[in-house]
């Protein structure tokens, strides 16, 4: 961890006087975000239980002394301004979180007392267990890691930039205040990391939505019984016999075994993982992970599955836990499945399937250290949702662990529908060189995608930032088609980029249906309307987008959206959407669309119209408002998007 040294406390200068019921009332109303600064302000070599408590612990030592009447506090006057920032108390409390989270960073002298805030907090405590923030997923983990590289006051002036919104000149008086010798280095520093305000707010940086484990519970009864002294070399002894030449100990970076239970400890016994034979896919009737054999060159290392099985069952504090949306992250309910083993770049994979989920061990090929532990669910998946399993992410590429009835991988980018596929290598094990991925952030100028082949033809696999890639199709939702027909692909070249919103939410399937084509009211073409389905593992949290693209377009512009909703759908495939539209002659129009089984189309609000048919223009003015209302040939009404 890089460190600044942060200068004693200024004198305070003429400014607010804030009393001790102000402060602790802005405290209050602003804890949960006074903890956020706080956690993201600490040092990660804390570890994140140890971050959350000594969080916690800063905020609540934020109040001044004191708790008589007329006793106060003052603060600068730099500190006022508009909104929250302009409150007095919330300003000084959040000065005082600042100054001590950048104290509790500093390296602690041989020669010197140390501060409070370097001490482990006193209170709060939770005896037996271990508290940490719920895990998010690829993006917040690439957020983490760049901001741990960043020094304490760094990353005091990027979260106070990402989270209060503070301009430059308040931050440098602010990070003065709080002792920091040089806010513009701080600042530069800062700038470097780019910037995501809305992962701040994600649960995987909120401290005051935790998640707990057991501490060690036999041990712990054993200090309560033993005496301090044989009980520490009992603990030394042990230890030092636990570990092999090479520094691991059985478990790697496992936590420490809490449970005596036969059922559970088979399921930690690296004899016990069921191993598929290699041709049972080719003499089954299904088409799912459950007839993946065990392939990669590590598949015979007992160490490394038992270290992979130990650390499932107890991950540490050091090790990187994440989950799709809805998926249980606990431990194996019995032997699982062993799907690969092996050297994927650099590092050690270790691949399980329990029927339910696919999990995925990866650490370092030189130790432990940056254990991760990744769980996706896939029940109910077959065929092309089973054809695939992510090996491995590096420098902006993507490797696959492929179905063993997958006989060709390739490389597509979906934004150049005509350009071809270029073939990817397979290994013997079935694993895939490495192929460009989606852009992570910035300009989408390509949406490179795998394109699978097995007997049945070919499949469109995207990788949205998750273990399992989502299967692209396209047509009507009560029968979608595969994506990687010619006029299909067509179709998804337009709105290939509009996959960005469904990152890391535990999608499935996307199925793209061009449900309407609305000729322009100027004579210039037709317009495209697509609607795009995400439909999830878990069922719920679906998103649905109806897309609109003039003639000449490169890419469709999304004008209507839902989530949780049956629109698009194999149940309900209808859908209403309706947008704005400026002709060649600077006449506005309100457009809208519905699915073929739509007799009618009525707008209301602020533009007023009807028209028999799925079809609706109406002439309008810039910045009108309407509400669509559609009546399907059946009688049923639905309700436009928004």
């Amino acid at each position: 961890m890089q460190s600044q040294d942060v200068a004693p406390r200024p004198a305070p200068s003429s400014g607010a006087v804030v009393d001790v019921e102000q402060a602790e009332a802005a405290l209050v109303e602003h804890y949960p975000r006074l903890v956020r600064l706080a956690y993201l302000t600490l040092p990660p070599s804390l570890g994140r239980n140890r971050r959350v408590l000594t969080a916690h612990a800063l905020t609540q030592r934020a109040l001044p002394r004191g708790r008589a009447a007329g006793d106060a506090s003052v603060i600068p006057t730099q500190q006022s301004g508009e909104g929250r920032d302009g409150d007095p108390g919330y300003a000084f409390v959040r000065l005082q979180v600042v100054r001590m989270a950048l104290e509790a960073g500093l390296p602690l002298k041989r020669w010197a007392w140390p501060k409070r805030s370097q001490l482990p907090p006193f209170l709060p405590q939770v005896w037996g267990l271990r508290l940490f923030p719920r895990s998010g997923g690829a993006d917040e983990l690439t957020l983490d890691q760049r901001l741990s590289a960043l020094s304490g006051p760094a990353r005091a002036a990027y979260v106070l930039r990402a989270l209060d919104k503070l301009a430059d000149p308040r931050l440098r008086q602010v990070l003065t205040a709080a002792g920091v010798e040089d806010p513009a280095a701080a600042l530069k520093e800062a700038s470097a990391v780019e910037a995501r305000d809305a992962l701040l707010d994600s649960p995987e940086f909120d401290p005051c939505s935790l998640q707990a484990r057991p501490t060690d519970l036999m041990r712990r009864r054993q200090h309560m019984k033993a005496a301090l002294v044989a009980t520490a070399a009992v603990a030394v002894c042990g230890a030092l016999l636990a570990l092999p030449g090479d520094g691991w100990g059985p478990d790697g970076a496992a936590a420490p075994s809490y449970a005596q239970n036969p059922a559970a400890e088979a399921a930690l016994d690296p004899a016990r993982v069921q191993r598929v034979a290699p041709a049972a896919w080719e003499t089954s009737a299904r088409t799912d992970f459950s007839v993946w054999p065990a392939r990669g060159g590590l598949v015979d290392d007992s160490a490394l599955l038992r270290r992979a099985l130990a650390v499932w069952a107890r991950p540490g504090d050091s090790v990187h836990v994440a989950g799709t949306p809805g998926t249980p992250t606990g431990a194996p309910p019995g032997p699982p499945q062993l799907l690969y083993a092996g050297i994927v770049d650099q590092a050690r994979v270790v691949l399980f399937y329990d029927g339910l989920r696919v999990v995925r061990y990866a650490e370092a090929k030189d130790g432990t250290s940056g254990t991760a532990l990744d769980f996706a669910r896939v029940d109910g998946a077959k065929g092309a949702e089973a054809s695939a399993v992510l090996l491995g992410r590096a420098d902006g590429n993507v490797r696959y662990l492929t179905a063993p009835w997958v006989t060709r991988a390739a490389e597509r980018d979906l934004l150049k529908p005509s350009a071809g596929a270029m073939d990817l290598t397979l290994s013997a094990d079935g694993s895939t060189s490495p192929l460009a991925g989606p852009p992570a952030s910035g300009a989408c100028t390509s949406w490179n995608v795998l394109q699978v082949e097995d007997a049945s033809g070919s499949r469109l696999l995207t990788d949205l930032g998750e273990l399992i890639p989502a299967h692209l199709t396209a047509g009507r939702p009560a029968a979608p088609r595969e994506a990687a027909g010619a006029e299909n692909l067509r179709e998804w070249a337009p709105i290939a980029c509009s996959l960005a919103s469904a990152r890391s939410q535990g999608v499935r399937t996307v199925n793209a249906w061009g449900y309407a084509r609305q000729p322009l009211p100027d004579g210039s073409g037709s317009a495209a309307w697509v609607c795009t389905r995400a439909d999830t593992w878990r069922g719920v949290g679906t998103r649905v987008m109806a897309q609109f693209r003039t003639p000449g377009g490169t890419y469709g512009a999304v004008v209507a959206q839902a989530e949780n909703s049956p629109a698009c759908g194999s149940r309900d495939p209808q859908v209403l959407a309706g947008v704005l539209w400026k002709s060649g002659a600077g006449a506005w129009y309100l457009l809208a669309a519905g699915g073929k089984g739509t007799a009618s189309v009525e707008a209301t609000g602020g533009v007023r119209g009807s028209a028999a048919g799925p079809l609706l223009t109406v002439r309008t003015t810039q910045g009108s408002r309407a509400e669509l209302k559609g009546t399907l040939t059946d009688g049923r009404h639905i309700t436009g998007l928004h």
